[in-house]
């Protein structure tokens, strides 16, 4: 704004001068007119939000800044904290954008060494079949459910209200009421932004219960079941863990919390929210499972699960034996990837504390397998999925479904300014500074996240086409491949070990043995260890 309006105010001046002094200063006049006319309708656009809130400004762009989704990283971090494969870059805003990115019609070419170790591919048939017209959806919900719901393919990650503009959790709930997927809250609460846009909610509750939390920081049922039977509300998710920061709560910076943040939450104004690294409601796997049960019942059936990044096998194997012998499970779990983006842990942690994303799903999919559970729990995959080769990859790996939040996020317009800590996002996206929230244009953002997501699951269905697939469920590790070295080619099936159904009962292969032996459910790993 300032720029304008220095512009404009030397305008005007060199106007009055030209009258009162000198023709001659029509010659400033002149292009400071210009300038400022370009101003304005930078101010009035609504498709740039870092135009809206920095009219001409926005258009001198630091050489050395991020230019994110276009494939150029920032300075000194080379291409690996990219959120996709070779393919990505640039697809995110083409696709948003309403423009060919990658689909027939549009030149292209192959980009990197297919020939390279560790690039991987899919398996195409020689008898391939049509792509269907209505992309495939996942019925999530087990035998006790009494709402089950079909899932999208590809729908929105966890992000807050707080740590998201209003603007922003409200284009990405109208942007799911357009395509027919689903929005996570985030742990963050449920407030009238998610609520208003009409899209489908997953309700994810953290360590802090926001908007079921009691005066002292506990979980208050009877909060969660008036919230939880919300029309809107579709599923419920507990969230052990989240990728860049396993073991640590969330963390809202003091300047991000007004007044409606606060009442959402149930916290004071102004001040820092950080919530607790662990749950209050359980200490044990068993705890854990009996949690779920009654989540699902005070949430009235509606399909219930928990979200988590993986760290220790046994662990999580423990969690497997407390679903058996308490005869209950989960609907879902999501499976978070030991990367992603967040202020509330170190940068050392990041992406260094729990599983990779592919790690992390074999192992939560070949428990599952094992223990006789497979069948009724459906499983989510979160982390750098941004592309129709990224869902099928991670459907391959086990998943049904995949989650998105980069680039989401990017479709959005988020130009990673790394800003988001301090309340002064220059794209409206992570602030909660009107003046700055203003930028974003909801009736466009929503149609961005829209196209995304829409020809993103176009673009898998058409590669599962290519593969002579029809149903996700028929994807199977077989049909992905990877070069290990310049003479070799191996399929995941055979890169990895895949259990049979109910092996972990009968009698676990020796390599899953000592870690099902160990694997207690009623005591975490951790506890064991300071024993």
């Amino acid at each position: 704004m300032l720029g304008l309006l220095v512009v404009t105010l030397g305008a005007a001046g060199a106007l009055v001068l030209s009258y009162a002094l000198s023709p001659l200063w029509w010659a400033a006049a002149g292009p400071l007119t210009a300038l400022a006319c370009l101003g304005v309708r930078d101010l009035l656009q609504t498709r740039d939000a870092v135009l809206r809130n920095h009219p001409l400004v926005g258009r001198v762009r630091s050489p050395a800044a991020p230019l994110p989704w276009t494939g150029n990283p920032p300075v000194g971090r080379g291409g690996g904290g990219r959120p996709s494969g070779p393919v990505a870059p640039g697809i995110v805003p083409r696709r948003a954008g309403g423009r060919a990115a990658g689909r027939a019609g549009e030149p292209s070419g192959t980009e990197g060494d297919v020939a390279a170790d560790g690039r991987e591919f899919l398996v195409p048939s020689l008898r391939p079949v049509t792509a269907p017209d209505d992309p495939p959806r996942v019925r999530v919900g087990g035998p006790d459910c009494a709402q089950p719901y079909d899932m999208a393919l590809l729908n929105v990650s966890a992000m807050s209200f707080g740590a998201l503009s209003p603007r922003a959790v409200l284009a990405l709930n109208r942007a799911a009421a357009l395509g027919g997927f689903a929005h996570d809250t985030g742990e963050g609460g449920l407030s009238d932004h998610h609520l208003r846009g009409g899209g489908d909610l997953i309700w994810e509750i953290g360590t802090g219960y926001f908007g079921c939390r009691t005066p002292d920081g506990g979980f208050d049922a009877r909060q969660f079941a008036d919230r939880a039977a919300l029309p809107e509300v579709r599923c419920v998710v507990l969230k052990i863990s989240q990728g860049a920061a396993p073991g640590r709560g969330g963390v809202l910076p003091g300047a991000k919390v007004n007044r409606e943040i606060a009442e959402v939450r149930g916290v004071p104004v102004g001040r820092a929210v950080v919530s607790p690294p662990h749950h209050r409601v359980y200490s044990t796997p068993r705890e854990l499972v009996r949690f779920v049960a009654r989540m699902h019942r005070l949430a009235g059936g509606k399909p219930t699960g928990i979200k988590l990044c993986v760290g220790s096998r046994r662990e999580f194997l423990a969690v497997c034996k407390a679903m058996v012998a308490e005869g209950v499970a989960p609907d879902f779990v999501v499976v978070d990837g030991a990367g992603g983006g967040t202020g509330a842990a170190p940068v050392e942690s990041t992406g260094r504390l729990g599983m990779p994303l592919t790690e992390g799903l074999i192992t939560v999919h070949n428990a599952l397998v094992g223990c006789g559970l497979r069948g009724r729990v459906r499983i989510g995959a979160s982390g750098g999925v941004a592309t129709g080769w990224d869902v099928v990859r991670r459907l391959a790996q086990g998943a049904d479904y995949t989650n998105a939040a980069r680039a989401m996020m990017g479709a959005l317009g988020c130009v990673r300014a790394r800003r988001c800590h301090t309340n002064t996002c220059p794209t409206g996206v992570a602030t909660q500074d009107p003046g700055r929230v203003r930028g974003l244009v909801v009736a466009d953002k929503s149609a961005r996240v829209h196209r995304f997501q829409r020809d993103a699951v176009r673009d898998a269905t058409q590669i599962m086409a290519a593969m002579g697939v029809r149903d996700p469920a028929d994807l199977t590790p077989a049909l992905l491949m990877r070069r290990t070295d310049a003479a070799t080619v191996r399929s995941y099936a055979d890169l990895y070990e895949w259990l049979a159904p109910g092996v972990l009962l009968a009698g676990p292969p020796p390599s899953w043995a000592a870690d099902w032996a160990a694997a207690d459910p009623d005591a975490f790993e951790g506890a064991h260890r300071r024993r």
